[in-house]
Parts: structure tokens; sequence; C-alpha cells
């Protein structure tokens, strides 16, 4: 892993917490550009954070085909500690997590890792093609939310929702009165590719710099993998508001957030860094998964020294 000190000025994705109900916190992912505020302050705030096996449930709801199904389960595979990838892997990336955040907290000894639980289609639309907040949370509860792990609701590219877009790309939130834990993340292919797909589409702020090739060919899928990847990080390290965090409670940045617009060493303000380069068809990645498949993750950011690490 390559570590580097934040730069300012960076495209970045910013954690807001809003109180849907009452024990429930999200914690969108939205596109900016700001000034990011010192990241040397992350730390743990004495709660829980995911250990053990994490099942991930996902929820399909619209229209998804099955090759892009295939992307993202194969990357949820790809997280297991019994993944054979080739370096620089997923598993390495979420090693890293339970290294610098997950390993800390109980001195369990034990390595966390996720596993792949349940899948359920909705491809009829069955609360029709534009979600509230609240709709999101009741998705996730009728397909069954486990304590201890993670239920994942995809919209496809069709699906409007609240806020989706104009302040986020997708959120984790919790339930404390079961203590589970959710997260939303929408296809933003037809929608806003240039706010939640970059950087594998030109962006709509920021500099202009031409985008990557998407590593699965899907630039809707490949731009959903970042935001999952990112929020995947955020719940396992901070699921019920306590845990892992800088800044405010309520606007929170968290393990991945800490690090924005951060793929690779020397990354800047529109440029995601130095990235694996696949001489077959130019594709840019950082991580390689199960079945022969590639992805881009964002950086991590290390607690321990104020830096964000990559994986180079």
């Amino acid at each position: 892993m390559a570590s580097f000190y934040l730069t300012k000025n960076l495209i970045q994705i910013l954690v807001l917490c809003t109180l849907a109900t009452v024990s429930v916190c999200a914690r969108p992912r939205i596109l900016e550009l700001w000034v990011p505020a010192d990241t040397d302050m992350l730390t743990y705030h004495n709660g829980e954070v995911l250990q053990g096996n994490i099942p991930v449930s996902i929820v399909w709801y619209g229209q998804f085909t099955p090759t892009q199904k295939s992307i993202l389960t194969d990357f949820l595979l790809s997280l297991t500690s019994t993944s054979q990838a080739p370096a620089p892997s997923v598993g390495q990336w979420w090693s890293t997590i339970d290294q610098l955040y997950l390993s800390k907290v109980g001195n369990t000894g034990q390595q966390s890792q996720v596993t792949l639980g349940n899948q359920v289609s909705d491809d009829s639309y069955s609360m029709g093609k534009y979600l509230t907040m609240s709709q999101i949370s009741q998705l996730a509860a009728n397909a069954g939310l486990q304590q201890g792990g993670i239920t994942l609701v995809l919209t496809a590219d069709d699906v409007g929702a609240e806020d989706f877009c104009t302040n986020r790309c997708g959120f984790h939130a919790s339930d404390q009165s079961t203590k589970s834990t959710y997260i939303w993340v929408g296809n933003s292919a037809t929608q806003c590719p240039g706010k939640c797909a970059w950087p594998f589409h030109q962006p709509m702020y920021g500099p202009q710099n031409p985008p990557l090739v998407a590593p699965n060919g899907d630039v809707g899928m490949d731009g959903m993998i970042i935001n999952i990847a990112s929020m995947i990080a955020g719940t396992a390290t901070n699921p019920f508001g306590d845990g892992y965090f800088q800044g405010s409670k309520d606007a929170p940045l968290e393990a991945a957030t800490a690090c924005p617009g951060v793929y690779g060493k020397g990354a800047y303000p529109g440029y995601a860094g130095q990235l694996q380069t696949d001489p077959t068809d130019g594709c840019s990645y950082n991580a390689n998964g199960a079945n022969g498949k590639k992805y881009l993750l964002p950086g991590l950011f290390d607690p321990s020294s104020s830096t964000c690490s990559t994986l180079d």
C-alpha cells in the first residue's frame, strides 16, 4: 500500500448525516468541489464496528443485466480472505480496512471478512421509478436486515431517488432498533455520470481531463462499485455513528470519504492518480478481483499517519 498526504481543493465526496427517522441515520456520498478540513482527527469514538463474518445481501431494484450483476457479485466475492486474485487485489484493499480499523476494536484476533448473502430482484419496480429515503429503508427491511450484516439496495439507471445526483450518489444508514445496517447506491449512467461515475465520465465540475476507460466496460456499474466500496468501508468502520470518523457526528468523514478523489499515488484535482492499465482494452484499475474482474477502489485513510493509502 502506498501512502501520501491529502491535497486540498480535491473533487470531494462529502459525507453528510441526516436523520430520516429517530432510529435511522443516513450518511450520503456526494460529489462536491471543496477545501477539506484537516484530516488528522479521524479517530475512534468507542462505538461498534462490524467484525467477524459480515454477510452482505443485495436488493436489485429495477432492470439489471446478468453481466451487471456479475460485476457486483464478483466484487463482493473478491473481498473474502479466500480470494486468490493477483496483487494488487480487492482482498488486499479489504485487509487494509481490517488492519487499520476493525482489528483494533476489542482485540478479537479474528480477521473480518465479507460474505455474499441472499439476493432479491425487484425488476417490476414495486415502489415506482422514484424512491424516497423511507422507501429505500423499507426495501432493505423487506429483504430481511441482519444484525452484524449489510443489505445493499441498488437501483437501476432509470430509477430516481431522493437527492440522487443533486446531493448524493449513495448513503449508508443504520436502524438502531435492530442494530442492522444498509446501503443504497444508484446507477448514474443516464442521470449524472459526471458526478457519480467520475473518473469514468467527464466531470461535471472541476478540471476537464479525459475520462478513464471503465475496467468492466460499464460506466454506470463501475461507478457504482466505487460508491459501494466507499459505503462498505464507512459502514464497517462506523456502522452506528459512534465508530471511526472525523468531524461532526452529523457530517462525518469516514475511512474512504476522508480520501476524496484519491485512487492512486500522486492524485490531484481532476487526476485519479497512477493506476494500472490493461494493455488489451486500455481500461484503468487499481485492484484485481474474482473471476478475472478488475476494479477501481477508493483510497483509505490511515488514522495513525494521517495519510491516504492506495493499492500501488
